[in-house]
């Protein structure tokens, strides 16, 4: 692969100043983990990015899609091929009664939106650190709400880069997980479906919330969230606990003394650090309570 010739022909495809090759991606994900990106393709455009799918898919060049990396852990050895990442994409507003925002825009900042045209729907998304896309991606959700409650539907591209409209059953809804974790759809845009609210009644249950995550969550460190999947009828982070594991490292990756549930990055971690730490975790638990403890971070890119 030709690094150098795919810089080239994406700088052609876009606007300047927007494409770099062999970028280091802890310098543009939340979690300040992972290796580099052979191309690093940062579009302004719905059109820019069927662009970039359509080139990828025309000479058969691996694209991965990145927003803030939330919820994201970067191997060290970095990512080949095309790395698009939406986070330039920020726009929202109301059309047709319903309340759109495009995929790089940080569902916190939708959430605030929503205050302030007194729509309610969105309170529980006032803390989650994601995009708009990743929030679909994985139907992100906290203190008993998902995506998928307030989601109208969205406008996405598929492999061909072509522009689709899912919504409903084509969506498929899950646990963490939605029709865009198989690969199939980059998401550019949500439209949500909101409620006329009180202002001050959403202001209050947003303060509640924020409070609530500030209190019990290490937000002082890069981390991905949190990082294990609820198994049935336990928690993680009470499993983690009581395995005596808050505080244990590996190199600069911590289980959090303040929420067992969390892996931080509490000094200059490596993504080997936070992945064995994954693992030695995992296997405590399973050792001390015999339950499987399965990641909710999606973990990618080369060892």
């Amino acid at each position: 692969m030709n690094i150098d010739k795919i810089q080239d022909d994406l700088e052609q495809l876009m606007t300047a100043g927007k494409v770099k090759s062999h970028e280091y991606l802890k310098d543009h994900v939340y979690t300040k983990m992972g290796g580099k990106a052979d191309i690093l393709a940062a579009p302004a455009t719905y059109d820019e990015i069927q662009k970039i799918v359509t080139y990828a898919e025309q000479n058969g060049i691996t694209l991965t899609v990145l927003g803030n990396g939330s919820n994201v852990i970067i191997r060290d050895g970095g990512v080949r091929g095309i790395v698009l990442q939406t986070a330039g994409l920020t726009e929202m507003g109301i059309r047709d009664n319903l309340l759109y925002a495009q995929c790089g825009a940080k569902i916190i900042d939708v959430s605030r939106y929503a205050l302030d045209k007194e729509l309610t729907g969105l309170e529980f998304a006032c803390g989650i650190p994601g995009t708009v896309g990743g929030a679909l991606y994985m139907n992100a959700g906290a203190y008993g709400g998902e995506i998928k409650d307030v989601l109208h539907s969205a406008l996405a591209i598929n492999k061909n880069g072509q522009l689709v409209t899912l919504q409903g059953d084509e969506l498929q809804w899950g646990y963490r997980k939605s029709v865009f974790a198989s690969g199939e759809y980059i998401v550019l845009e949500a439209k949500f479906a909101m409620t006329s609210g009180d202002v001050l009644t959403i202001k209050a249950k947003m303060d509640e919330l924020t409070y609530l995550r500030e209190s019990k969550q290490p937000l002082e460190y890069p981390s991905c969230g949190s990082v294990f999947k609820r198994p049935p009828g336990r928690f993680a982070g009470q499993l983690i606990q009581e395995s005596g594991l808050q505080g244990t490292r590996i190199g600069g990756a911590e289980v959090s003394k303040k929420h067992a549930g969390f892996i931080v990055n509490a000094d200059n971690a490596t993504a080997s650090d936070y992945i064995g730490l994954i693992h030695h975790v995992r296997a405590t638990v399973k050792d001390k309570f015999g339950v499987e403890l399965e990641t909710e971070v999606e973990i990618i890119g080369e060892e």
